[in-house]
């Protein structure tokens, strides 16, 4: 274990009038520190209690924690003997599947810094990320919609070697053949040559790895990328210590984890920071058996629970909505959930109560960013669990709400306030950005840029958003990437992206669009153009054309404050 001699990672000293103390989970300290430790000790541990238990079910497909980390030692050999090397970055493109967590572990083994890359991402959002992370190398599957994106990127970027993970391997038989032929067009035809290597080989050693020595406060594990608070994608670096802690943060928080003996739902993709922490790492450090599918799909996530009898389902607000309205609910008996973690995005009180009411479990609602790897506050899953409320602050995490206009400076009690955070899972900053890091961690406190308030038992309600980010099925979009894209149309004059209320998926976003006079343009063309310019999730899901000049503020700017409540008083009117 490595021992903490430098405390700016971690909370302010104890101090007995925060006010969440004395409604702490009573098997808590807040003040305890956290044990750091390098990630993959996690594994190390897991392999030695649970060796011989159930670690990952892919479709039927079994592994055990024994397996799942021969195999990591395998690659992470396997990646030293293609060069990489300690702060190489290496990217992961795949989906939910049992490399996933073999490659993440692996490449941090070895002191490597992970790169994750969205599966949905386009082209401009690859190729932009590849270049920032200084990533060279990528594992990826040898399916179309993976394979033939990153062929593009190893001839228009620095990206030079892939290393091609056979899909239908993962997959039990007769799954695998059925695939090879019901499903062949999915598959991509891989070339050979000297830059694809097929992970068979890359696995043909004995795991002897070359030791690596690793500072966990120092050396960055995982380069997250996220728009921060100005939407202008930059990669958080979460060092071993951060994620370490945030884990052990989460699965200390959750009493009752079945640990060694249990099951957890993993439809959230692991390249999101909430699941890589709330399902995969939190997994691992528990000894839990991932169940998953390679995405969320409402009938087959409801299959699964109901065939498994999973314990534990984090999810995002749009998931336990949609399983709430599922026409056939009654066919499937979800009882075996004990308890679920909601992030990403609010949740509606209706929701957490309809879904408590048909499965028995607790939802308990927690909060956190990409910065803070990304959990920094949560309702207990034992005790009081109050509905609209983010919880208190996890472990050793201080949380303060600032003047918004007065950094630094607190405001009275019962008032309004910036929330900010202290704690040994907050990043040690951006990748190659310094002026944005100083702009958002002040004196070790990360700021939000969410408004907050605190009532008197400790707890924490995110009343309001200074950002103009979007949440859209728990993802993060900012209005400003999308209207860069939408402008790049030669026949648009002027454009506002928002995002709206919506049951389903939290927000819904919408573009408001004026041609340019004398041309014009239709939605079915402006979607066609967006495809290669943005990724699915950021794309428009409503587009109004207008003849006339969208709002505009007294100083003739464009207002999205306006045109929202525009649309929200014609939405009452209907």
């Amino acid at each position: 274990m490595t021992e903490n001699n430098d405390n700016k990672n971690q909370a302010s000293a104890p101090n007995k009038d925060h006010l969440w103390m004395k409604s702490y989970p009573e098997h808590l300290n807040w003040e305890d520190r956290i044990e750091i430790k390098p990630i993959y000790e996690m594994m190390e541990k897991t392999r030695a209690e649970y060796g011989d238990r159930p670690a990952f079910d892919f479709l039927g497909k079994k592994y055990k924690w024994s397996e799942m980390a021969d195999l990591a030692d395998r690659l992470a050999r396997g990646l030293q003997n293609l060069g990489v090397s300690k702060n190489s970055k290496v990217g992961i493109f795949l989906p939910n599947c049992p490399m996933f967590v073999v490659a993440f572990y692996a490449i941090t083994k070895i002191g490597a810094t992970v790169v994750h890359y969205n599966p949905l991402y386009s082209s401009k959002e690859l190729r932009h990320q590849i270049e920032d992370s200084h990533t060279d190398l990528m594992i990826t599957a040898d399916l179309k919609m993976l394979h033939d994106k990153m062929l593009k990127m190893l001839s228009s970027t620095r990206l030079n070697q892939l290393i091609i993970c056979p899909f239908t391997d993962m997959l039990p038989f007769p799954k695998n053949v059925l695939f090879k032929t019901l499903k062949k067009g999915e598959l991509a035809s891989v070339p050979n040559d000297d830059r694809h290597f097929p992970l068979e080989k890359v696995l043909q050693n004995d795991g002897k790895i070359r030791p690596v020595k690793i500072d966990p406060y120092n050396d960055v594990a995982l380069l997250q990328y996220t728009g921060g608070t100005t939407g202008v994608p930059k990669g958080a670096m979460l060092t071993h210590a951060n994620i370490v802690a945030n884990v052990t943060q989460c699965v200390e928080w959750c009493k009752e984890t079945p640990r060694g003996n249990g099951k957890m739902v993993g439809v959230l993709p692991f390249f999101h920071v909430f699941a890589l922490t709330a399902v995969m790492n939190f997994s691992v450090y528990a000894g839990l058996e991932i169940v998953a599918l390679p995405r969320f799909d409402l009938k087959q996530t409801l299959k699964l629970i109901h065939k498994h009898r999973p314990q534990i389902f984090p999810a995002v607000p749009a998931i336990y909505n949609a399983i709430n309205n599922c026409a056939d609910i009654d066919k499937y008996d979800l009882t075996s959930i004990m308890f679920c973690i909601s992030g990403g995005a609010p949740l509606p009180v209706e929701v957490k109560a309809n879904f408590e009411k048909r499965t028995g479990c607790v939802v308990v609602e927690g909060y956190g960013l990409t910065e803070a790897s990304p959990v920094i506050c949560v309702n207990p899953t034992e005790g009081v669990n109050k509905p609209g409320s983010i919880g208190m602050p996890m472990q050793n995490t201080d949380v303060k709400l600032w003047d918004k206009d007065k950094p630094g400076q607190e405001v009275k009690a019962g008032e309004r306030g910036e929330l900010v955070a202290k704690g040994p899972q907050i990043m040690k900053g951006y990748w190659e950005n310094e002026d944005a890091t100083k702009d958002t961690i002040i004196d070790g406190y990360l700021r939000t840029g969410d408004i907050a308030t605190m009532d008197e038992d400790g707890y924490f309600f995110i009343v309001d958003r200074i950002k103009d980010m979007i949440i859209t099925n728990g993802y993060n979009v900012y209005p400003r990437n999308v209207e860069d894209a939408i402008y790049q149309h030669p026949n648009v004059e002027e454009c506002i992206v928002a995002g709206l209320p919506d049951e389903d998926r939290g927000e819904i976003i919408k573009a408001w669009i004026k041609p340019k006079e004398g041309r014009s343009i239709s939605e079915e063309d402006l979607r066609s153009f967006l495809k290669e310019h943005l990724s699915p999730m950021e794309t428009p899901k409503l587009i109004e054309i207008r003849n006339e000049a969208l709002p505009k503020t007294m100083i003739g700017k464009l207002s999205r404050k306006d045109i929202v409540a525009e649309e929200l008083q014609q939405q009452a009117a209907e």
